[in-house]
């Protein structure tokens, strides 16, 4: 037998040979669902913003995004804090019955830290 056609026949076994793997014997695991893990940097599908009018409305909405916002990594717990502690004001201003001063507090807080109005 020639050189050439030995070495075909051994590339030829080696290449049949690569095609016959072992299987492993079990199925692999189903990936998760996509509400079983969450990506860095991106809002889940589930998140739904709060219902409501008025102030109260306003107030809920802004902190769900905030919260939101640290959960994805949007904002550090420092920013979030601060945030949260005017949202908190805007809440008392709205359940003291001040609808207009609430809602103002609302707007300067996105305002100062850069969420549209």
């Amino acid at each position: 037998m020639r050189a050439s056609t030995t070495l075909a026949l051994t590339f030829a076994a080696f290449a049949l040979a690569a095609c016959q793997t072992a299987g492993s014997g079990s199925a692999p695991a189903p990936a998760p669902a996509p509400q079983d893990y969450t990506v860095p940097g991106v809002t889940p599908s589930t998140f739904h913003l709060p219902t409501g009018t008025g102030c109260s409305g306003e107030v809920e909405r802004f902190q769900a995004v905030m919260d939101n916002d640290l959960a994805s990594g949007h904002t550090t717990k420092g920013v979030h804090g601060r945030v949260s502690a005017e949202i908190a004001n805007a809440r008392r201003t709205c359940a003291a019955g001040n609808e207009s001063g609430a809602i103002g507090q609302i707007r300067s807080t996105k305002s100062k830290f850069g969420y549209p109005a």
